[in-house]
């Protein structure tokens, strides 16, 4: 508003000095009107340029803006989300060491414990084995010893056939009686 004040006041003041626009040919009509086309060019400008540009821009610095804190809080849901993939690949991490620790706890106890059952077996065929072996001796010399006393029976009969004197029995059947008792 200032404006065409300050235009008019410049035209009165060419106005009153004759000699100026004179010598550069000025009409203050002509000033008068390109002042107002000018401030229409201008509004006309302002209005459908550059207010919509500068809206545009204030928008634009919006969406920036926003853009902005999106990527800020993006960021920090990243970093969020690292943090708790790295949490959870520890506790995975110690998870499977537990697993493994307790994996091998078994197999050791399980191995101990297989080791004692065929120790155990072992001793078991071992003791049972020696048993029978002692049984088999046993019989065994029960089994000679039966034959002997039958040899010696069957010997004893053989030669009580020939006829020996009584001297030469008396000494079989001692000698006869002596190896049984020792057996």
């Amino acid at each position: 508003m200032t404006l065409p004040l300050f235009l008019a006041a410049a035209v009165e003041s060419l106005a009153a000095q004759p000699g100026l626009a004179e010598k550069f040919g000025l009409e203050p009509k002509y000033i008068i009107i390109q002042a107002v086309s000018f401030l229409i060019v201008l509004a006309v400008l302002y209005k459908f340029g550059i207010k919509p540009t500068i809206a545009t821009m204030d928008e634009r610095a919006v969406k920036i803006g926003a853009g902005l804190k999106y990527a800020e809080e993006m960021q920090a849901k990243l970093a969020a989300a690292q943090q708790e993939s790295a949490a959870l690949v520890k506790k995975s991490q110690v998870e499977a060491t537990r697993i493994i620790d307790d994996a091998r706890k078994s197999a050791k106890d399980f191995t101990d414990k297989q080791t004692q059952e065929a120790s155990t077996r072992a001793s078991d065929i071992l003791t049972k084995a020696q048993q029978a072996i002692e049984l088999e001796h046993k019989k065994m010399l029960a089994d000679a010893r039966s034959e002997i006393a039958r040899l010696v029976v069957t010997t004893t009969e053989r030669v009580l056939a020939k006829k020996l004197t009584e001297a030469d029995r008396a000494s079989y059947n001692e000698t006869a009686s002596r190896e049984l008792t020792s057996a």
